[in-house]
């Protein structure tokens, strides 16, 4: 299943690019700022359009490719805020945790509810408590404002995920890629009406970023790109009832931002420095062995 791979090689991506949108953000940039300068870089996609087949959506379309453009927008600046004030390997996978649940009903309220076979629903199971267990963390405190913008971020991208479907159910693959991603870069351009935005954005160091990070901001984005990418061929592929399923590996992502957030604390402290203890380690391993677990009963 082909799916499962490409599935597998986004969330890689993703934990690459959670890692880049923490060190920066811990920067001069501020979360809105941020999110309009990667909404810019969506427009890219259009380098594309000369290498594939490209045509105008009608219809229905429009409607599901504009929503999902808002939805993804959205749920970035709920990401970057996020991120802007708490530690990346509690946010990314706090706000990923609920994400299968939501795309599990929604799948139901769009197409019904979904014929699964037994060790697929174990499978679901195992990989969803994998991803509840590696996103707990016992030693930190919640406050109002982590639940708040991870719970909306959850849904923003749940929502996302669906739109997405919908989109590549009724249009070719790059031809609903490329305009969900035009979408997007028309979206963000409407923050330019509010007066203080601009002010604040062009008066920023490179846009916010500030001029160390700019390298960092290139490679960050190349890596969300190509996981962005990868997850929207594996929604492509993958059947309606695996689309929870589908998220639900989004555990994977948590397992290679763990390894990659101790790796960096250890070695380089002063760029990205987060707390990990011996429960922590042995939480996250038992996780692991869930996650792993799940999809092998699912291949079976």
């Amino acid at each position: 299943m082909f799916w499962i791979i490409a599935t597998i090689l986004s969330y890689f991506f993703y934990s690459l690019a959670s890692l880049g949108d923490k060190i920066i953000l811990a920067g001069p940039a501020k979360p809105k700022e941020y999110t309009f300068t990667v909404g810019l870089f969506s427009i890219l996609v259009v380098l594309m359009i000369p290498f594939v087949s490209f045509g105008f959506p009608n219809g229905i379309q429009w409607l599901w490719i504009v929503l999902e453009g808002i939805v993804y927008v959205l749920g970035l600046y709920c990401l970057f805020a996020a991120l802007d004030r708490f530690d990346v390997s509690r946010v990314v996978p706090t706000i990923g945790a609920s994400q299968p649940i939501f795309i599990f009903i929604l799948t139901c309220l769009f197409w019904g509810i979904q014929v699964l076979k037994t060790n697929e629903v174990l499978a679901f199971v195992m990989l969803l408590i994998g991803s509840v267990v590696v996103s707990m963390d016992k030693d930190s405190d919640i406050s109002k404002d982590f639940v708040k913008l991870s719970f909306i971020a959850s849904i923003l991208f749940s929502l996302d995920f669906i739109f997405s479907k919908l989109i590549f159910l009724e249009m070719p693959f790059w031809q609903g890629f490329i305009w969900m991603r035009i979408v997007s870069f028309l979206f963000v351009i409407v923050f330019l009406f509010n007066k203080k935005f601009r002010k604040e954005y062009f008066n920023s160091n490179s846009g916010g970023l500030g001029k160390n990070n700019v390298f960092l901001f290139v490679t960050t984005q190349a890596s969300g790109g190509l996981a962005m990418l990868l997850q929207s061929w594996a929604i492509a592929l993958a059947p309606v009832a695996y689309l929870a399923i589908m998220n639900s590996m989004r555990g994977f992502q948590y397992v290679f931002l763990f390894i990659m957030t101790i790796f960096i604390s250890y070695l380089f402290p002063k760029i990205l420095k987060e707390e990990t203890s011996k429960n922590v380690v042995f939480q996250k391993i038992i996780a692991i062995l869930i996650i792993c677990t799940g999809l092998f009963v699912f291949s079976m």
